[in-house]
């Protein structure tokens, strides 16, 4: 069986608002003189690594030199049918397909980045080669037909987070070419868009108001959810401001009608992916403590390339331990809530509740209250008691006080 290479070939130059400019390749794998895997595509790779000053995140492109690796196959020796690209020295990307009745699918997208490579990950505490696996890609396709998809699509593979524009691909394909015939993204089926609020960035920006409440929720293959979040979300940050030449705090609210989510669920970790605009991308990733019985919030990272923005910034952790909740039940906290995730960059809660694991019936669980909802609460039976014992008090003066009133008086 001979593989060709991949294309490499520039196909055309994407400039997406607030991602720069990502150039699009040609991916091909053929088996003789067929073609059975073809894709034209713009990806981008939001990754946060330890080093030694901390934790970094950074923003890697699928570049033009990208090459169609020999394991790609077409599954003809009886395996699933896989495109696996390589770049750089020791990273690639990969998705494996499978098909179902009039239906392909990607079954796997899998990420391996090479931490060795310091032109893209300075100072990194590990040279080691990480590989990151999501099986809930949420790309589908009917047979015979070109799955596309325009819009900027965000899928969180671990704890990094893969993002694809401009994408045209089809699998188990009859001819050497992309079919006319297409099945077109949810994304891109959207008959109204929004209007931006993305704010001028010379004009100094207004206090934000207590962010809206977004209802945000992950499926499994089989449609399923099996991740639930309803929240208001505020991104407090410091970047380098081009206009003032100087660095800003910017206290920023997500605004979920403009917000696209995605996400994967694991046997021991799920992950949810917001992106608003194209410029911002918040990704969240919950594991699971077998031992304790617990799931918490072990990583957020944070990437935004706003136009006032000096450089493009990241920001995350995937060292943190907060919303820890019993398995089987929802984290609840209405109260404003500020998640520390590295200096420079916090996140802001309001009104939230999330589900990460074992969601039935599509709804939350019984509820497990944070400590400020719960004294909130204690607050009013605090005040209520004291009253009462107040009443009390008055009460128990007054008896004693008319019984010595009583007995100043002699019966003659």
């Amino acid at each position: 069986m001979r593989y060709s290479q991949a294309c490499g070939s520039l196909l055309l130059l994407v400039c997406l608002a607030g991602l720069g400019c990502i150039q699009a390749v040609t991916l091909e794998v053929r088996e003789g003189n067929s073609t059975c895997i073809k894709a034209e595509i713009s990806a981008f790779f939001s990754i946060t690594y330890n080093a030694s000053s901390g934790a970094r995140s950074v923003q890697v492109p699928l570049p033009n030199t990208t090459r169609v690796d020999a394991s790609s196959t077409c599954g003809t020796a009886g395996g699933l049918p896989g495109l696996v690209a390589t770049f750089g020295p020791g990273h690639a990307v990969g998705l494996s397909f499978s098909r179902n009745g009039s239906l392909y699918s990607v079954d796997n997208l899998t990420l391996q980045y090479n931490l060795s490579d310091p032109s893209i990950f300075p100072d990194a505490n590990s040279s080691d080669v990480v590989t990151v696996v999501s099986t809930s890609v949420g790309i589908r396709a009917a047979i015979n037909t070109t799955y596309r998809c325009m819009s900027a699509t965000s899928v969180a593979v671990g704890a990094q987070v893969v993002t694809f524009s401009d994408m045209r691909l089809q699998a188990y394909m009859p001819g050497d070419d992309l079919s006319p015939a297409e099945t077109t993204c949810a994304a891109d089926q959207a008959t109204t868009v929004a209007p931006s609020t993305t704010r001028t960035p010379s004009t100094p920006p207004p206090e934000p108001s207590t962010p809206e409440q977004g209802v945000y929720s992950v499926r499994n293959l089989n449609g399923t959810i099996c991740f639930l979040a309803q929240m208001g979300l505020q991104l407090n940050f410091s970047y380098v401001s081009q206009s003032q030449n100087k660095t800003i705090q910017e206290i920023f609210n997500l605004n979920p009608n403009l917000t696209s989510s995605s996400g994967s669920c694991e046997a021991s970790r799920a992950t949810l992916v917001l992106v608003q605009d194209r410029t911002t991308t918040l990704g969240f990733t919950f594991s699971m403590n077998s031992t304790s019985n617990k799931f918490y919030l072990s990583a957020i990272n944070l990437s935004a390339d706003w136009p006032d923005m000096t450089v493009p910034f990241s920001a995350g952790s995937t060292e943190l331990d907060y919303l820890r909740t019993t398995l089987g039940r929802s984290y609840k906290c209405n109260m404003e809530q500020s998640l520390p995730v590295q200096p420079g960059f916090s996140l802001n809660t309001f009104r939230l509740q999330v589900q990460a694991f074992n969601v039935t019936t599509n709804q939350f669980a019984t509820a497990e209250e944070c400590q400020m909802d719960q004294d909130q609460m204690l607050i009013p039976i605090i005040v209520g008691a004291a009253l009462a014992g107040l009443v009390l008090i008055v009460l128990v003066a007054y008896l004693i006080g008319r019984k010595r009133s009583h007995a100043g008086y002699q019966t003659i």
